[in-house]
Order: C-alpha cells, then sequence, then structure tokens
C-alpha cells in the first residue's frame, strides 16, 4: 500500500513538472518569437508611416525616380529570365546528376547568397573590366560592359540567380520520379517527359525560385554600385537611387523605399498565398 502510495506520488510529481514546463517552453517560444518579430515589424512601419502618403506620391513624379524605377523594373525582369534560362539546367544537373565534384558545384552555386554583393561587384570588375581577366580580350572587339545598363543585368543575375537555382533543385529532388519513369515506359522522350510531366510537377518550386530571383535583383545593391556605377538615366536602379537620395534628400530616398517594401512585400505574400 505504502509502495503504490509513492508511485501515485511520483507519478503527480512528474505530471506537475510536465505541465509546468510544457508552460514555460510556450511561453518562451511565444515571448522569444514576439521580440524577433517585434525586431522585424517596427522597422517596417516606421518606414511605411514616417512620411504622408501625399508627400511619397509627389516624390515618385519626379522625373529622375521615374527613371530609375524604369531601370529597375527592366533590368530586374531581364536578370529573372536570364535566372531561369540558365538556372534551370543547372538545377537539374545539380539535383539529378551524380559525378564527382558535384558538392564543390553545390557550393559554387549557393557562394553567391552569401558573398558580400560589393565583392561580387569588385570580382565582376576584374573579370569584365577594361583591364579585366576577359574584359582585356573584349575590349579589342570595341566591347566595354563596366558602368552600362548590360553590367546592371549582369551584377543583378549574378547575386540572384542561386535563388533561383536552389529552389529549383530543391523541387527536382522533392518530385516523386514515378511519373517519369511512368512516362519513360510509354516511349515518351526525355524532353517530352521533362516539357510534360517534370515542369507541371515543380512548378510551385519553379515559382517561388523566379519571385526569389526577381525581389533579390530588384534589391541589389552592393554589386550593381561597384560593377555598373550610379549613373542617372543609364545604371541608376531604385537602390542605388535611395543611396544617393538619403544624402541629400531623405524625403525621395523614403518614397523609393517604400516602394520596394510594397513591391517585395507584395510578391513575397502573393508566393505564400499562392502556396497555400
Amino acid at each position: 500500500m505504502e509502495q503504490s502510495s509513492k508511485q501515485h506520488l511520483t507519478y503527480r510529481t512528474g505530471q506537475w513538472r510536465g505541465r509546468w514546463g510544457n508552460l514555460l517552453f510556450r511561453l518562451g517560444i511565444g515571448l522569444l518569437s514576439a521580440l524577433f518579430l517585434l525586431f522585424l515589424g517596427i522597422p517596417l512601419v516606421a518606414l511605411l508611416f514616417h512620411e504622408a502618403p501625399a508627400v511619397i506620391w509627389s516624390e515618385l513624379q519626379q522625373p529622375d525616380i521615374l527613371q530609375a524605377l524604369q531601370i529597375s523594373l527592366f533590368t530586374t525582369t531581364v536578370s529573372t529570365l536570364l535566372a531561369v534560362i540558365f538556372g534551370l539546367p543547372v538545377a537539374y544537373l545539380l539535383a539529378r546528376g551524380k559525378f564527382r565534384g558535384r558538392g564543390f558545384l553545390e557550393t559554387l552555386v549557393t557562394m553567391p547568397t552569401v558573398l558580400p554583393p560589393v565583392v561580387a561587384g569588385v570580382a565582376l570588375l576584374l573579370t569584365f573590366g577594361r583591364m579585366g581577366l576577359l574584359g582585356s580580350y573584349l575590349r579589342t572587339f570595341g566591347i566595354s560592359i563596366p558602368f552600362t545598363a548590360v553590367a546592371v543585368i549582369m551584377a543583378q543575375t549574378f547575386i540572384a540567380a542561386p535563388f533561383f537555382i536552389n529552389s529549383a533543385k530543391a523541387g527536382l529532388e522533392q518530385m516523386d520520379r514515378r511519373y517519369e519513369q511512368a512516362a519513360y515506359t510509354l516511349r515518351a522522350s526525355a524532353w517530352y517527359t521533362f516539357e510534360r510531366v517534370t515542369l507541371p510537377l515543380i512548378r510551385p518550386a519553379l515559382l517561388a525560385g523566379v519571385g526569389l530571383s526577381w525581389a533579390r535583383a530588384l534589391g541589389e545593391f552592393g554589386a550593381t554600385i561597384t560593377f555598373a556605377g550610379n549613373f542617372p538615366g543609364i545604371t541608376q536602379t531604385m537602390p542605388t537611387a535611395i543611396y544617393l537620395a538619403s544624402q541629400d534628400d531623405l524625403d525621395k530616398a523614403i518614397a523609393l523605399a517604400v516602394v520596394l517594401l510594397a513591391v517585395s512585400f507584395g510578391l513575397l505574400l502573393a508566393l505564400r498565398i499562392r502556396r497555400v
């Protein structure tokens, strides 16, 4: 009887400790999550409500701002298209290929996501600059890439393409390959299977990659200003325009920042809603 009472007491004590442990765990998770979300949210809210909408709208009517917006939209769209054209074969190779050096190539593809953008810009300049590794040869044909719109696209592609590649690669790795094998048994060609079976099945991953790549290219600054410069009407994108305006016209910088924030947030939210 006494032993049964001790076992019951031990059980009740363990149950009580378990309940308090669960409560403390949930409180800890909630508190830390709330602090971090406030850390992310408060600066964004401060940016949105610092200026009245009328002031932001008037700033956006300035010709140089419209030029920067047009250049950003054009170069970002082209760089994202290039990321898809060249990135999809790379993603397929890394997801399906089995060869030596695959880990090295995966690391190489991921490097731009962790590399400081300014370092990427310097690397591009040393490669395609007038005295660069390849630029010196291009100069003999009268081709000069740095400080042009082409340089903006190259810088954005260099930084943003890995986001598409990694997303497409994850989609290919998670896909059930039995559908492809069924197509092959029906004598479908490799291209037909890829176009009609593989691509539709990984479409959510591809769309997510396109969105992330586009948003990253839109916000690219370090590599762009290093490799392409900041020439209004030629290479000045919205991030570089914000940098220039923040030095002498805070209202203009805030207006541009709000536009970038709204576009990026809207795009990411649309991708989340589409997934659900």
